[in-house]
């Protein structure tokens, strides 16, 4: 039992730690995405750079980013609990060297075929106007370079949470949007929408540089210019990857076909699109990414010593933690979406229009949050297992769906005479609830049991204190009118947050406790 708990405080130490790097990380975000939406027109300019930046953004996730991190870390983990430090950095170069090797080839390839990747896969709706679809394959071609830089930030993410270090690679992605903000700033006024594209590039070395150091002063470091692809632990990782990638491949598809789609509505849906799940991507990244990040090491730890119990304790205990911060906030969003919205973006060239057309796939997007935190935690179990082919034939069905559901809800949403763009984030929400749904039912056969109770009745304080909190959100709307739309979507933050917490505090539950319990011993120390 006390090496449980012990498991799980570091979880949560660990937790902590990323959490509060990426809640500034976030911060700096939100203000890049404003300045973004401020300085550009969503239709001449922010369409054609969203649709642009999401073919590094796949060469990246598809070769390096997800794939990577799931099957690199407990293999490299593996060596480091057998004090195998040679065969942990051997394997570490061989995938280093061949990440920069193949994202360079692919990402040159991609360059001199931009012009039919936009015009017959990505972005067909941009035909109609040759001035949109040309800049598209120009931003594309700034931007390519991006993703071999993220592939070997991946890498050194990796191996600095195998050593138990946080800090630094949750710091990296702050260094990425001020890059962005720099390119915005300096180079925006002289260059137009192609100092965004070249402050894309300039934020992805930033991304890369800050987590050398840290990785420069790991104990037994060494580096070996080898492709390893006779040494059994690269071909592990391989074949590790394998599934993993066709489950990425799957989801790409899938957002390429929303992009796709987005580009024949009206002018603004891509952006609108793009914008609404960067908005979900903020609570999701500081509550499910960061305590799965922290997690995972742990889970690969446990799983490579064959301590099953503590494996299934941590993770119960993990899903219950991400199902109390998850359920609020996606009540939280759905209920504040128009003043959030209209708060961080309207201004400048976004216009009320914009703002209501992001608002309304956010009302959707939100819905799925708490399916998108489970599926966070659940994948990093598998794959903490070696496992990465439950999770990929079962992201691969539920993506299926979501293309078939992206598809009908959107021709549903325009017979009613709603924006389509709804339709497409709801056809995300719902297939991603029931892949959660599924992994979760077939770990917990795995693993003869979940602690099922326990994590219902977390679910359950989360419901009754998230009807709490949404009541009075609802009644805040109602009272405060059309008053300043910081104070109604600020205040309705903070309120809302202390309406869940004092809930929380009124319901006994266990968490609140320890929360407590911990800040009573730091604040003593």
């Amino acid at each position: 039992m006390t090496e449980k708990s012990s498991a799980n405080r570091q979880i949560a130490r660990a937790s902590g730690t990323v959490i509060i790097a990426q809640v500034f990380g976030q911060i700096v975000g939100m203000v890049r995405i404003i300045i973004v939406a401020w300085a550009f027109n969503a239709a001449t300019a922010l369409d054609p750079y969203f649709a642009a930046n999401r073919v590094p953004e796949t060469l990246f996730l598809l070769l390096a980013g997800g794939a990577l991190s799931s099957a690199f870390i407990p293999t490299f983990t593996g060596f480091l609990v057998k004090k195998d430090q040679r065969s942990a950095w051997r394997l570490a170069s061989a995938v280093g060297n061949l990440v920069a090797l193949t994202l360079s080839g692919i990402a040159l390839i991609a360059a001199f075929f931009a012009p039919q990747i936009v015009r017959y896969f990505l972005a067909s709706g941009f035909a109609s106007d040759p001035a949109r679809e040309q800049l598209t394959v120009q931003l594309l071609r700034i931007m390519l370079p991006s993703a071999v830089l993220f592939g070997l930030s991946s890498l050194l993410m990796g191996i600095l949470n195998s050593y138990q270090k946080f800090l630094i690679p949750a710091l990296a992605p702050s260094l990425y949007s001020i890059g962005i903000i720099l390119g915005v700033l300096i180079l925006a006024p002289h260059l137009g929408v192609y100092g965004l594209a070249w402050g894309v590039l300039l934020g992805a070395s930033l991304y890369l540089l800050i987590q050398v150091p840290s990785t420069l002063k790991l104990k037994g470091r060494t580096y070996l210019p080898e492709l390893g692809l006779d040494n059994p632990a690269v071909r592990e990782v391989l074949r590790l990857m394998g599934p993993r990638f066709i489950g990425i491949a799957v989801v790409q598809i899938n957002l390429w076909i929303n992009i796709w789609l987005a580009s024949w509505m009206i002018e603004g849906s891509v952006t609108s699109l793009s914008l609404s799940f960067s908005l979900l991507m903020t609570p999701l990244t500081i509550i499910a990414q960061a305590i799965a990040t922290a997690a995972m090491p742990t889970f690969s730890a446990q799983f490579a010593q064959g301590r099953m119990d503590e494996f299934r304790s941590s993770l119960a205990a993990t899903l219950r933690g991400v199902i109390l911060l998850a359920l609020p906030a996606s009540i939280g969003l759905m209920i504040l979406r128009q003043p959030i919205v209209s708060m961080i973006f309207e201004r400048g060239q976004f216009t009320p229009q914009y703002a209501e057309m992001t608002a309304w796939a956010l009302l959707w997007f939100a819905a799925g949050l708490l399916g998108h935190s489970i599926l966070e935690i659940l994948s990093r179990a598998f794959y903490a297992m070696h496992d990465t082919r439950t999770p990929v034939v079962i992201g691969a069905i539920a993506m299926g769906l979501n293309i078939v559901f992206s598809f009908s809800f959107s021709v549903l949403f325009n017979k009613i005479g709603w924006l389509p763009v709804g339709g497409l984030a709801l056809a995300n929400s719902l297939a991603t609830g029931l892949e959660a749904s599924t992994l979760f039912i077939i770990m917990r056969r795995r693993l003869k049991g979940l602690q099922g109770t326990g994590i219902t009745r977390g679910l359950i304080y989360a419901a009754v204190a998230s009807l709490g909190m949404g009541l009075v959100l609802v009644l805040w709307l109602r009272s405060i009118g059309d008053l300043n739309v910081w104070l109604v979507g600020a205040g309705g933050i903070i309120l809302g947050g202390l309406a869940y917490g004092l809930c929380l505090i009124a319901l006994r539950v266990p968490e609140i406790r320890t929360v407590f319990g911990y800040l009573e011993h730091r604040f003593a120390k």
